[in-house]
């Protein structure tokens, strides 16, 4: 009687083991000379894919932190400037000190999106950098493949 060994549960671990079990065991076409360069360049995207992620997650939480920071300021500043606007002073320096707070708020929250956009330009820019560097190594491995398949056909 053959051994037979009880099937692993179906975790994304173990199908990926067998799946990788089953890759290695096939047999290509001379199409492809080698299959460990196809999984180390699989596994070189995987990696640089992680990495982009992560960029991605920490321009994400940059973000998140700095407009964070920037609604307790503004909490902050309201609450000073309803202070000074309950003061005993005349309906028009009262309309005159509104009208420059407005102006001061505007031109605050005009510098706060413009400085958020740019951290999530700078966040997107750093990530897809990553993907495209990667994108040009495996198109140049391909291309080697290719040239080992045509030496290898003659």
């Amino acid at each position: 009687m053959a051994d037979e060994t009880v099937a692993a549960p179906n975790t994304p671990a173990a199908l990926m083991a067998e799946m990788t079990r089953r890759f290695t065991e096939m047999r290509f076409p001379s199409m492809i000379p080698d299959s460990s360069a196809l999984l180390a360049a699989h596994r070189r995207n995987m990696e640089v894919l992680s990495n982009a992620n992560r960029l991605a997650l920490e321009g994400a939480q940059a973000v998140a932190r700095r407009h964070m920071e920037i609604m307790q300021q503004t909490m902050t500043e309201l609450s000073e400037h309803v202070r000074e606007l309950a003061t005993s002073e005349s309906p028009q320096a009262k309309a005159a000190r509104q009208a420059e707070l407005v102006k001061k708020s505007y031109e605050r929250a005009v510098g706060n999106i413009r400085e958020l956009s740019d951290l999530i330009q700078r966040s997107n820019t750093e990530a897809l950098q990553v993907l495209n560097e990667r994108f040009k190594e495996a198109m140049d491995e391909i291309k080697i493949l290719i040239e080992k398949t045509e030496h290898h056909a003659s």
